[in-house]
């Protein structure tokens, strides 16, 4: 990995309204050490915790880092938490199913990654505590009142997608100069469309369904690039990893993830590290906390990753000012 300048790293990608949500979540917070269970929590039975995502297998890499940030946290999973995971496939159909049946089964706390998953658990109960990953802005969608004052059942972890929707255009026009025009496909409400960072047209269209997603890949056309959500619904984001690579199309993706997969670029929250997040928040429910007084927090950790054996296949180059603030190469 090449050197990277620290000072100027913070000075390119810090917002100004990140800055200004940013709820006390710093590395002091994932690292913060909570009384070990007491004896008396010791001989109850163990919680049951719900799961509830659009992942097509239980190791999710949010609910991986649950795990991990639990057992950091002194709550040993089988011995003080046991873990209900609701596969659902992809398909959002089935999230007020598994929401329904996660609060039936008598889960003490629902986890949920993603809005589709944290709607369905929300509408699936009004007194069981929710705790969220992966909403990029949870407040305009409406699933709380402010993220200092949540309200009801619910808290949890922004990913602030949307904030983030310039900076990731702005690292795909770096590695990419002759964009013109980006496509921001979406299965949910997409973002604004019209000129973007660097004179970039953003074409915002929503896809309900595969036949849509196939009909609107055809329009794209060279010179044009992907804005990719963060969304496992319709298997959307591999949808459109698959055309970037196979039509040669730059594109920019809200994960690291993606990015080990073949993805050229992307900028965004861990998914580990928000699983990471929300154990603390989890805990603090588990031991007597109430949701609506525990703020949601902000991204702990984002990371700017880059693919050059991609870069190269699209045939573009990373400038050096991309390279020096990448926290993630792969070659």
């Amino acid at each position: 990995m090449s050197a990277r300048s620290p000072r100027n790293k913070v000075r390119f990608w810090r917002s100004g309204r990140f800055a200004a949500i940013a709820l006390g979540c710093s590395a002091l917070a994932l690292i913060e050490i909570a009384p070990h269970p007491t004896s008396a929590e010791r001989a109850r039975a163990p919680y049951r915790i719900g799961v509830l995502n659009d992942a097509r297998a239980a190791n999710h890499p949010t609910v991986e880092g649950l795990k991990i940030g639990l057992r950091g946290l002194g709550l040993e999973e089988g011995r003080d938490v046991i873990f209900d995971v609701w596969i659902t496939d992809a398909n959002p159909e089935r999230m007020p199913a598994g929401a329904s049946a996660l609060v039936k089964a008598g889960v003490d706390l629902i986890v949920t990654s993603g809005v589709d998953a944290t709607f369905a658990a929300k509408a699936a109960t009004q007194s069981l505590p929710i705790v969220f990953t992966l909403v990029g802005d949870p407040v305009a969608a409406g699933l709380v009142k402010s993220l200092i004052h949540p309200g009801a059942n619910l808290t949890g972890v922004s990913s602030l997608t949307t904030e983030l929707v310039a900076k990731r255009l702005e690292a795909l026009k770096a590695l990419a100069p002759g964009l013109r025009r980006v496509w921001a496909i979406s299965p949910g409400p997409a973002i604004a469309g019209g000129s973007s960072a660097g004179g970039l047209v953003v074409v915002s269209r929503t896809v309900r369904t595969p036949d849509e997603l196939e009909r609107t890949l055809n329009e794209l056309r060279p010179g044009d690039g992907l804005l990719v959500p963060d969304s496992g619904t319709m298997d959307i984001s591999a949808v459109l990893l698959e055309a970037s690579l196979a039509r040669r199309i730059p594109a920019v993706f809200s994960s690291e993830l993606w990015v080990d997969h073949g993805g050229l670029v992307s900028y965004g929250a861990d998914y580990q590290a928000q699983g990471l997040q929300a154990a603390r928040l989890v805990a603090k429910i588990l031991r007597g906390a109430h949701p609506e007084n525990l703020p949601v927090e902000s991204p702990g950790r984002m990371i700017l990753a880059v693919n050059l054996k991609t870069a190269a296949l699209l045939g573009v180059t990373a400038p050096r000012e991309i390279l020096f603030r990448a926290d993630v190469i792969r070659r």
